[in-house]
Parts: structure tokens; sequence; C-alpha cells
């Protein structure tokens, strides 16, 4: 049976999901593929989409699933909240359970290697959902599977030192991919980051999940790479990205800087479509530069 006490915090996801992506009204809304993203079962999506239902948020259509009855831009997120009895409500106990691992990993609680049983032990949850919880991180990149039920974590950007470092690496590849003969800009994923810088800076940055907020940023700077058209810059990116995932996460919930950061980036947008390559390098380094200086002096010190 579907874990019903789930369902409105699933349903919170899933109009985040709708906002974060400015999805439109005939949207086609999968609930498997909502289900791998959320890492859960398809009991509380289904069960969230029928509350959405019924909120005319969404339709459902017989043996086809269910459409998106309203633009995103027509969901108020005071009112959805109300409506969905969603407001105030924690973060799902799997979420709970990740950023547990995540914190204690960077604090160094955690050594290197652990077994499934220890983890089961040390979080209280059943092998289903820590398994659900490691997989999630594997896809992150910061842990691996060993032969067995062992289970080793990778390196991270754990100290003020190494997270500078990893800024200053982005502010020279990330600005320099820019300037590559290379370089060609990709029509469809300039408008789908505009559409999203635009919508977070509308409001969507106060609702976000901290997770959607990690990838909305991150996704907008791996785009810009991926226009280089070099796979050597793109996977320098992606690599740097997945080692300050966890810091980030744990400084992303001060939001009052977001504005300036989607400004900055429609910035960088309008830079590149006029051809002002060199332009758009210096204020992208100058970009994250200033994201480095602002960030950094949350973490803890260099060690």
């Amino acid at each position: 049976m579907p874990r019903t006490s789930l369902s409105p915090q699933v349903t919170l996801r899933i109009i985040e999901h709708i906002r974060t992506h400015n999805l439109k009204r005939g949207h086609h809304l999968a609930a498997q593929a909502l289900a791998d993203s959320f890492r859960i079962s398809r009991g509380p999506v289904n069960a969230a989409l029928r509350a959405l239902e019924t909120m005319q948020i969404v339709r459902s259509e017989p043996n086809r699933g269910y459409f998106l009855a309203r633009d995103a831009e027509e969901l108020g997120e005071a009112a959805l909240a109300a409506d969905a009895g969603i407001a105030g409500l924690e973060e799902e106990p799997e979420e709970k359970v990740y950023f547990a691992i995540a914190e204690d990993r960077l604090s160094g609680k955690l050594p290197d290697r652990m077994s499934e049983s220890e983890l089961m032990r040390l979080y209280d949850v059943p092998r289903s959902q820590l398994l659900r919880i490691l997989h999630r991180i594997i896809e992150e990149g910061w842990i691996e599977r060993l032969p067995g039920n062992g289970w080793e974590f990778r390196p991270l950007l754990a100290s003020r030192e190494s997270y500078e470092q990893g800024y200053q690496f982005r502010a020279a590849v990330e600005s320099q991919a820019l300037l590559l003969p290379s370089f060609r800009i990709d029509a469809a994923a300039f408008e789908a980051a505009r559409q999203e810088q635009q919508w977070l800076l509308d409001g969507g940055y106060r609702t976000a999940s901290r997770t959607e907020l990690f990838r909305a940023n991150t996704g907008f700077h791996e785009m810009l790479a991926g226009c280089s058209r070099n796979a050597f810059f793109i996977d320098a990116v992606r690599r740097v990205n997945r080692l300050r995932r966890l810091l980030e996460y744990r400084i992303s919930l001060d939001r009052t800087r977001l504005p300036q950061q989607c400004r900055e980036h429609l910035t960088l947008l309008t830079l590149i479509e006029k051809d002002l390559r060199h332009e758009a390098a210096d204020f992208l380094r100058v970009h994250i530069e200033g994201a480095s200086a602002i960030k950094s002096p949350h973490i803890g010190g260099s060690s």
C-alpha cells in the first residue's frame, strides 16, 4: 500500500517540479519518471497526482496517465500550499537520512568504507530504504559499491581550501570554454535556461528544494560548457560540480543572494547571444569568483 503520510510532501515536490521546469498545460506527468526523479516508489506519486487532480492542477486520461491542466506560471505558491495542506511540512524521511549521511561524511564522522549493515544500524533504516538512498548517492558521484555489501565514499571538497581551489578551477575552465573556436550556441538550451532562471528570479528561488536549486545552478553552468563542444571541458566542469555538491547543499539555505545569481546568469546569456564572448568570459570569471567569496566564509577552516 502507498505510504499515505508521504502524499502531501510528494504533492509539494511535484508542484516544485512543475514550476522549476516551467511546464506547460498538457504536459504528460509520467508517474514512473517522477518516482525515479524523487527516489521513491510509485505509490506516493500516484496518491499525490490524485490529490492534484482534485485541485484541478492535473487531469487524468484513461490508459494514458496524468497531464497538466494549467501552465506552471498559473500556480500561485500561497494558494497551492494552503489548498494542498502542506505548509510547514518537514523533509521526507529519506531526505532526512540522505542529508544526515551527507553531513556526517562532511564532518568526518563516517570512515571511507562501511557495510550496509553498519549504515542500517547507524541511521535506523531498513535495507530497501537505505539502498534507494545509496543509489541516489551513486548517481551523484560520491559513493561507489564494493564487492559484497561494502560501500566506499569517494573524495569530496570538504575543506575551505579545497572548496576555494575548486572555484578557482571553475573560473579558469568555464570562462575559457566560452572562447573556444568550437563554441556554438544551443538555441533550445539557451531558451530553456532563460525560462528557468527567470522563473527562479520571479520567486521560484523561495520554494525550490535544495536539490532543485543546485541542479538549476549546475545545469546552467554545464549547459554553457556543453556549448564548447569539447568533451574535456565538459567532463571537467561536471566532475568539479560532483565534488562540491555536498558543501553546496550545506550552505545553500541562505537564499537572499539567489536573485542576483539569476540576474547574472541572464546577463551571461545575453552577452553570449550578442556574440560578446570575451566580455561574457570576463563576466563569467567574476561571477564564479564572486560566488566563491560569498560562500567560502561559511565553510570550516582549511585542512
